[in-house]
Parts: structure tokens; C-alpha cells; sequence
């Protein structure tokens, strides 16, 4: 069996992966392999929920994700317009201290340049009319925010990386990945490809990749679930994505009238290739609390499915991403804790930029300064994961 060689091999092709091998393709390093033993998209980045909001907790994220979004409008100006849709993004809360919190994180992130105002209840009524917020202590909007189909733009990504010239190696069971010839190699049944660099972008099986190249990293997947529903009286159409912070239940505007909705997260490690990839009852059952008292509107909302997924958790909640070791030529994207599709795009433009820097990656790493893989280094492994639309910020890591 003849062995193929190219420069970079990355490993998974969810978001990130397809995102890094575009940017790679357009800094012209290669050649570039992407592997996967399922097609794109078929891990966490197709069951995310696609909201892409600036609302977030330091402004390394929020520089991160206007990348991202102005990113991703450009490839579905340019391919499939519906893959992207501006329409805004809105938290509340009935709870006076969170709502004290909302309003200085709503001053902080003024202070990063984001477009966000407080709202009143009957603002969020003429926006949605289908809810009730009476009793609100606290409200913030953001005009500019998104909504995009997930598995839409990671499939743009490949087909972008593909026209450039990227071998995506998809659908085919992986034999083994290692170290050979001072570089890296992988072979599957029917090739063998060696690679000077390896990118682990494998998403929830990155921690068990990693183990076993010998760079354990304080990463732990956890399971986390969402909901299709279809209201009897569809809302205006688009109307913004919501966070009811005190149910931490969301909910966004999906076509024809219907609302992808969720929180369903839990704080346990999960096995990505033995979780339940159903809705629990006790999911579905608070969802349906939540909508019975905030949108009364869509009490009536017909189930039509649920699921699970499997993302990855960090101690900080902040990612992982550049040189695991620099010097065998190992690099790492990966544990964004959920907000993967947010980030993606500017993240993976970061990390190529790295990539195409230096041979052995060690310049041009201050773009990923905060995330950077060196800081866990000698952290515990094992940790419970803590995910979600904290209300903390600032610019030290939170731990």
C-alpha cells in the first residue's frame, strides 16, 4: 500500500476542522488532509444550535466571534443564503442580582465595541409577541446577532477546502494515528498518509485521541440536548433568538414556523460513543414548563423531535487551540464548551495563520494568546464540566 504525504493532517471534520482546512487552502500550506470516520458535521457541530451571539465574556471572544460572523455571511452570500440569518439575540431575567449582573455585563461589553441595549417588556412583546415579561428585572438586546444552520456552513467550509485542493478523507474507519519518520502518520483501510503536522480537531473524542498520543489535557465531554418544535400560530418570522437565564432554557426561529429549543445540559463526563442521543423526558417535561409560563404562546408547540449531543468542556470554559507540542509538531482545536459554531470561523483563521507562520509553530501564536493549550499544562484531568451563557467576564480566565 503506497503512502501519500502532505504537510498538515487534520483530524475531524466538524466545523472547525473543514473551517481550518479552508483557511489553510487559502494560505496555500499544504498539501492538507482532513480525516474522519463519518462525513462532516456528523458529530456536535450538526446537533448545535447555530445561535452566534457577541454576547459574550472577554473581548478575545467577542473579536472571535464577529470573525466568525461576518465569515459565515460572506460564504452563504455566496452559496446558500439561507445557511445565514441576521435576527438578534435577547437575555432576561426576573431575578434582581442577575439582572444587576446583566447590566454591568451589558456596560462591559459596550466597552468591546458590541451593539447591545437594555430592553423593556414592552419592546420584547411587540418582538415577541408570544411571550410574557411582566415580571422582568432585567432585559439586554443585540441587533446584529445571527442564527446559522450548522452542518450548511461546515459543509460550504469542505466544499471550499475541496475545491482548493484539500484531501477530505470521509466515511472510512481509521486503523491507526501515531508518530512515524518523525512526523505523523494515519492509515486506514485502504491508504496510508503521513503528515509533518497533526491538528486534533476531533471534538468530543479529542480527549481520547490526545490520551493516547501521549498529551493527556484536562478535557471532558459532556452530554447536552435540544428540541424541534412546530407552535399552532407561527411568531414573526425571524424573531430574535432568546435566553430565559433563569430557566437557562433558549430557543431560536428554525423554518417554517418552527423553534429549536434547548438547555438540557449535564455536569458529568459522557462516553462520545455510548451516550443517549435521545431527549429525556425530564428535558422535554422543562421546556415545556418554561414555555407555559415565559411563552405562554407556545404551550401548544407540537414535539417533533429531541436529541442529544456530546460537546467538550474546559476548566476555564475558554478553548484549546495551538501547539499541544511544537516540537513533535502536534497542535489541538478543541473543548469550546458548547459554543463551537460561534467561534469556528475566527478561530480556525487564527490557527492557520499560526500554521503557515513558522514550520515547527511556535510564531505568530499572540492571536491565540488566551487559549493557547500551555495554560492547562499540569491542571487536574478531571474536573466537572460548567458550561453555558455564564453571566461573568472580564479578561482573566474564570476558574
Amino acid at each position: 500500500m503506497a503512502t501519500d504525504r502532505v504537510d498538515v493532517i487534520v483530524l475531524g471534520a466538524g466545523i472547525v476542522g473543514c473551517a481550518l482546512a479552508h483557511h489553510l487552502a487559502a494560505r496555500n500550506v499544504g498539501p492538507v488532509l482532513v480525516f474522519d470516520p463519518a462525513t462532516p458535521a456528523a458529530g456536535a457541530s450538526g446537533r448545535a444550535a447555530g445561535v452566534v451571539t457577541e454576547q459574550l465574556w472577554d473581548p478575545w471572544d467577542v473579536e472571535v466571534v464577529r470573525e466568525s460572523k461576518e465569515e459565515y455571511a460572506r460564504l452563504a452570500a455566496q452559496w446558500d443564503a439561507s445557511a445565514y440569518t441576521v435576527n438578534g439575540f435577547a437575555r432576561w431575567t426576573r431575578d434582581a442580582e442577575a439582572a444587576r449582573l446583566l447590566a454591568d455585563a451589558t456596560e462591559r461589553l459596550r466597552g468591546w465595541g458590541v451593539e447591545v441595549r437594555p430592553v423593556g417588556p414592552q419592546e420584547l412583546a411587540d418582538r415577541l409577541p408570544f411571550g410574557r415579561f411582566d415580571d422582568l428585572e432585567g432585559a439586554i438586546l443585540s441587533e446584529g446577532d445571527a442564527v446559522v444552520t450548522p452542518s450548511a456552513i461546515t459543509e460550504l467550509y469542505a466544499e471550499s477546502a475541496r475545491r482548493a485542493g484539500v484531501d477530505l478523507e470521509l466515511a472510512t474507519p481509521l486503523r491507526s494515528v501515531g508518530r512515524a519518520d518523525g512526523g505523523w502518520e494515519l492509515t486506514t483501510a485502504g491508504r496510508t498518509v503521513r503528515g509533518r503536522r497533526l491538528v486534533v480537531a476531533a471534538g468530543a473524542w479529542s480527549k481520547r485521541v490526545l490520551a493516547r498520543l501521549g498529551h493527556a489535557l484536562p478535557l471532558v465531554p459532556y452530554r447536552t440536548q435540544a428540541a424541534v418544535l412546530r407552535p399552532a400560530a407561527a411568531g414573526p418570522a425571524p424573531f430574535p433568538s432568546v435566553h430565559d437565564i433563569d430557566s437557562d432554557v433558549y430557543a431560536r426561529p428554525e423554518a417554517n414556523g418552527r423553534i429549536l429549543a434547548g438547555d438540557g445540559t449535564e455536569s458529568v463526563e459522557a462516553d462520545p460513543d455510548t451516550f443517549r442521543p435521545g431527549g429525556d423526558e425530564g428535558f422535554v417535561a422543562h421546556l415545556a414548563e418554561t414555555f407555559e409560563r415565559r411563552f405562554p404562546g407556545w404551550s401548544d408547540a407540537e414535539l417533533l423531535r429531541a436529541w442529544a449531543g456530546v460537546c467538550t468542556a474546559t476548566p476555564d470554559r475558554r478553548p484549546l487551540v495551538g501547539p499541544v507540542d511544537a516540537s513533535e509538531g502536534l497542535f489541538a482545536v478543541t473543548g469550546f464548551n458548547g459554543f463551537g459554531v460561534m467561534r469556528a470561523g475566527g478561530v480556525a483563521a487564527r490557527l492557520a495563520g499560526v500554521l503557515a507562520a513558522s514550520e515547527d509553530g511556535t510564531s505568530g501564536l499572540e492571536p491565540l494568546r488566551p487559549v493557547l493549550p500551555e495554560r492547562l499544562v499540569g491542571r487536574s484531568i478531571s474536573f466537572a464540566p460548567r458550561p453555558g451563557f455564564t453571566l461573568e467576564g472580564g479578561d482573566a480566565p474564570r476558574f
